[in-house]
């Protein structure tokens, strides 16, 4: 398996800038609505042109602005589940799938439908009609149209954003049992940074138009290299910074100066923390701790998100701390001691 996609693509509304290699593994797009995401889906699969640049899928190229080289959709062997699914309300379940391979004999056709129609939990629906169907049924025969090309890359646009919670997860189990088997490339689109994290092995994140580095999904939570990359992976508490010695930071927003594993680079511009890495001390007296009062509780389903006020410069930012209800023991006390450890803050 691999992608080489080094596209632009001028549009009325933004500048579509997109160029990464990828060679094992699902694939994620990351980022904001109206970032590029579904658009490069699109220039991939062959519905929009790029105005110029190349796209290659396992040595095939699909696109070439320089050798004007630019395959039709049905050239390209792209399987495309769309956001909503777009199946053609006229036709039943069985034609829906079969449409991608109608130049097929129709035994064969049969076979394929058959197998896929049992594998997706489609038996008994094959005469339904999609306006008959649940959102989760809906999506299962659009991915049995998808794979049924045996495509070489598998495009998925927001897969689960039209289903409830609960559906979602089960089909995410589905699709997921499904990738293991297939050997094509996958790329998946989502503004879900818990369904990324699940589904994906490297994940990029789009900024305005433009793609960022292709980055393993867990160094990228990690240790984001950008202020897009740390907001769209969750990151909560993020403070201009100001190099202030080798190994020490001024969080310009939370009014403290941090010490860090790393030497600081001159050009630093922000420091960040997540939630949950923040520790509570009983005292001020290890590295990096210091105290706060209590300014907020939300409580949510299996654990607390509180809002942190610095203790005495009333200018400073809340940090935002988690920590799970059965761990919540000081919700009333006066000062509470926060630490944020040196291996768990990031900057750039």
């Amino acid at each position: 398996m691999s992608m080489y996609i080094d596209i632009e693509n001028h549009l009325s509304s933004f500048n579509l800038k997109v160029n990464f290699e990828h060679h094992d593994g699902v694939l994620g797009f990351l980022g904001a609505s109206g970032s590029g995401k579904s658009m490069s889906l699109k220039c991939i699969s062959g519905l929009v042109t790029p105005s110029k640049g190349k796209i290659i899928i396992n040595d095939k190229t699909f696109f070439d602005s320089e050798k004007k080289i630019n395959l039709s959709p049905q050239k390209r062997k792209a399987g495309y589940l769309f956001q909503n699914y777009a199946l053609f309300p006229n036709m039943n379940i069985i034609d829906n799938i079969e449409i991608g391979v109608s130049n097929l004999s129709e035994q064969v056709k049969k076979t394929l439908s058959k197998q896929y129609i049992e594998r997706l939990g489609l038996v008994g629906l094959e005469k339904h009609y999609p306006w008959q169907l649940s959102g989760g049924q809906q999506q299962r025969v659009a991915l049995a149209r998808a794979l049924i090309t045996s495509p070489d890359i598998l495009l998925l646009d927001e897969p689960f954003s039209a289903l409830d919670q609960h559906l979602r997860n089960n089909l995410e189990k589905e699709l997921m049992s499904i990738l293991k088997d297939y050997n094509g490339n996958v790329i998946f689109v989502t503004h879900d940074i818990a369904e990324a994290y699940r589904v994906c092995d490297n994940i990029i994140v789009y900024e305005n138009g433009v793609s960022l580095e292709n980055r393993e999904k867990k160094a990228l939570f990690k240790r984001p290299k950008t202020l897009a990359e740390a907001t769209l992976t969750g990151c909560k508490n993020i403070s201009k910074a100001k190099k202030t010695g080798k190994y020490t930071i001024h969080a310009e927003n939370w009014g403290h100066e941090y010490i860090v594993n790393n030497e600081v680079p001159d050009n630093i511009q922000y420091i960040c923390i997540r939630a949950h890495d923040i520790e509570i001390s009983e005292n001020d007296n290890n590295i990096n701790t210091f105290a706060y009062q209590i300014d907020n509780i939300v409580e949510n389903p299996f654990e607390f998100t509180l809002y942190m006020k610095h203790k005495t410069n009333l200018n400073a930012n809340l940090i935002e701390y988690k920590v799970e209800k059965k761990n919540m023991v000081f919700a009333n006390y006066d000062t509470v001691f926060l630490t944020f450890p040196k291996d768990s803050l990031f900057y750039f």
